[in-house]
């Protein structure tokens, strides 16, 4: 399974925010980390905010800040913002053509995407930045 770039900037975002749900972040310090531009960024952001993760705080030392709960939002959640329903293309078994080999592929695809949507669903932010946190070697 492979995430859209706005995905990927969507779960960057939040994780810096909720790492820190008190401090305030710009969104330039996220666009250079990540190397996107801006203006980019703005449109993920907007998407969060009117979701309710994100809130922008403006004035001096202004940014975003984390608006969500991270032992409860999962990263389908987040997901789910800004991907399709997550499922499978159309399957090379429903063609008449199709062999039983395309078939029993199909069947392993479509139980992938199942386990992809199931771990993405039971893995919340709180979970992943301690993992984050793991393997940057911080306690």
């Amino acid at each position: 399974m492979k995430l859209q770039k706005n995905t990927l900037l969507a779960l960057y975002s939040v994780l810096e925010f909720a790492a820190d749900p008190s401090r305030h972040v710009a969104a330039a310090v996220i666009a250079d980390k990540y190397g996107v531009s801006q203006h980019h960024l703005a449109k993920v952001l907007s998407e969060l905010a009117r979701a309710g993760l994100v809130e922008s705080v403006r004035g001096v030392g202004g940014g975003y800040r984390f608006a969500g709960n991270a032992k409860r939002l999962t990263l389908m959640d987040v997901i789910r913002l800004f991907e399709e329903p997550l499922q499978s293309p159309s399957p090379a078994g429903a063609t008449a053509q199709a062999t039983p080999v395309d078939r029993a592929l199909d069947a392993v695809l479509a139980e992938i995407d199942q386990m992809a949507l199931a771990t993405f669903s039971s893995i919340t932010l709180a979970t992943l930045l301690r993992m984050v946190h793991k393997h940057a070697g911080r306690p």
